[in-house]
């Protein structure tokens, strides 16, 4: 088994918080996404109950019709102008967490450069002493050679 680093480890913290940050992020654009949906819904369900009211009103409407429309296009665009402020506040939710996910992608991104340095500096240790021992080991052949003959 092999023994973990403390590179590794913050690698590893650092991945955890990128996981996070990616699951927040996740989530805030998923959010705004669906009070995005409603804020259509809301307008077009507006335009289609105006279009439709104006249509019978080609034809003449009492005048309690007409007051119970617009107290409903009123009610309608308090949500509608409800729905865009919750809209706002949803974008700023997800500018807010992008800085956070970016900074953990930036931190895991700069540790896997350590770590792949160290690697590096590792396999050419390695390679060395791979290349000594095959060195020392060629050498004592060629001793044996020259004592044998």
């Amino acid at each position: 088994m092999t023994k973990q680093t403390a590179l590794q480890t913050l690698i590893g913290l650092a991945q955890d918080d990128v996981d996070a940050a990616t699951q927040r992020l996740g989530r805030v654009q998923r959010e705004r996404v669906e009070i995005e949906k409603q804020l259509k819904a809301l307008i077009d369900y507006r335009d289609e109950y105006h279009a439709r009211f104006t249509e019978s009103a080609r034809t003449g409407m009492a005048a309690g019709n007409v007051r119970n429309f617009q107290a409903f296009i009123d009610t309608l665009d308090t949500a509608i102008d409800q729905q865009r402020r919750m809209l706002e506040q949803a974008t700023q939710r997800v500018e807010a967490a992008k800085p956070d996910w970016q900074r953990s992608q930036q931190k895991l991104g700069s540790y896997e450069v350590l770590q792949s340095r160290q690697d590096d500096v590792q396999a050419l240790k390695d390679a060395r002493r791979e290349q000594r021992d095959a060195d020392e080991h060629a050498a004592r052949v060629l001793r044996m050679r020259s004592t044998h003959s």
